[in-house]
């Protein structure tokens, strides 16, 4: 089975930085893409940040230029370096498998960016 376990999250001031961190237990982890989701209260979970087996990355508009995807395949983890952090960026944060996620999803890491 599947287990996702995410961490890092805290509370911050705008313009702050975490690092947020996943740890997969994945049988076969390198050949997936994994991204990190969101869902900030009373929202719908979106799509924040993409990287392949391969090293390749892809990011939502709203985090273009701050937000940084990495992984370690020898770790079966995946990290989400996030600068410049804005209240907007207030959500939980979740990592799966991208584009189909996996049935199972982690309990998250909670985000909140205030003054």
């Amino acid at each position: 089975q599947v287990q996702l376990v995410e961490s890092g999250g805290g509370l911050v001031q705008p313009g702050g930085s975490l690092r947020l961190s996943c740890a997969a237990s994945v049988r076969i982890f390198s050949i997936n893409a994994m991204a990190w989701y969101r869902q900030a209260p009373g929202k719908q979970r979106e799509l924040v940040a993409v990287i392949t087996g391969g090293g390749s990355t892809n990011y939502a508009d709203s985090v273009k230029g701050r937000f940084t995807i990495s992984r370690d395949n020898a770790k079966k983890t995946v990290y989400l370096q996030m600068n410049g952090l804005k209240p907007e960026d207030t959500a939980v944060y979740y990592c799966n498998k991208h584009p189909t996620p996996f049935a199972s999803w982690g309990p998250g890491t909670q985000v909140a960016v205030s003054s």
